[in-house]
């Protein structure tokens, strides 16, 4: 009986292990669509590529990003922050506009976390080089199409949206900013 009683409480153990290990290993879906609305004239500002939402097409939408780790992949595109500029209204996390010399971000919906990340610094590795960068901004995935958000689609739940100092820092040429594959981290 005792050795049952032992078996069974490693199974259950066994299980409970193999089930968490299921829970961190699935990754962000899509929470859902929303159709694109044309932008008023002159509405979309369009600096550093950005891409203006279209009439009518769907864009996802995502609640989640992937899971933060040490090494967390992710895509850096180019934002403005000052007013006027690409990124769309004040910074999420203080409610200002901010300098583009100073090197800050906007993360993914996921990542921002409800503003847990506001003024906390991460380290961005790309192009053979790292960077510290001060969190300020959302670079919102549930929503978008509006002027809120500058008339530009949602954000992809895996971005991480930097300012040219950021870019100045990894060594990337003007000419090659806008998008590029990094990992970043916690500092």
């Amino acid at each position: 009986m005792t050795f049952g009683l032992k078996s069974s409480l490693l199974l259950l153990v066994i299980l409970l292990f193999l089930d968490c290990l299921h829970v961190q290993a699935q990754k962000c879906k899509p929470s859902g669509k929303i159709r694109g609305k044309k932008p008023p004239r002159g509405e979309c500002n369009q600096d550093n590529d950005s891409e203006c939402c279209e009439e009518g097409k769907l864009y996802t939408t995502y609640k989640c990003s992937p899971t933060v780790s040490s090494h967390t992949k992710g895509w850096l595109t180019l934002n403005g922050f000052d007013k006027d500029q690409d990124g769309g209204g004040p910074a999420e996390c203080d409610n200002h506009y901010h300098s583009n010399d100073i090197p800050i971000v906007a993360l993914s919906t996921g990542w921002y976390n409800r503003g847990k990340r506001c003024f906390n610094n991460i380290t961005i590795t790309g192009n053979g080089r790292s960077v510290v960068a001060m969190v300020i901004d959302e670079c919102d995935s549930t929503i978008g199409c509006d002027s809120d958000h500058d008339y530009q689609p949602p954000c992809d739940n895996n971005i991480v949206d930097a300012s040219r100092a950021v870019w100045k820092a990894l060594g990337v040429p003007e000419n090659e900013r806008g998008g590029m594959d990094i990992t970043w981290s916690t500092a």
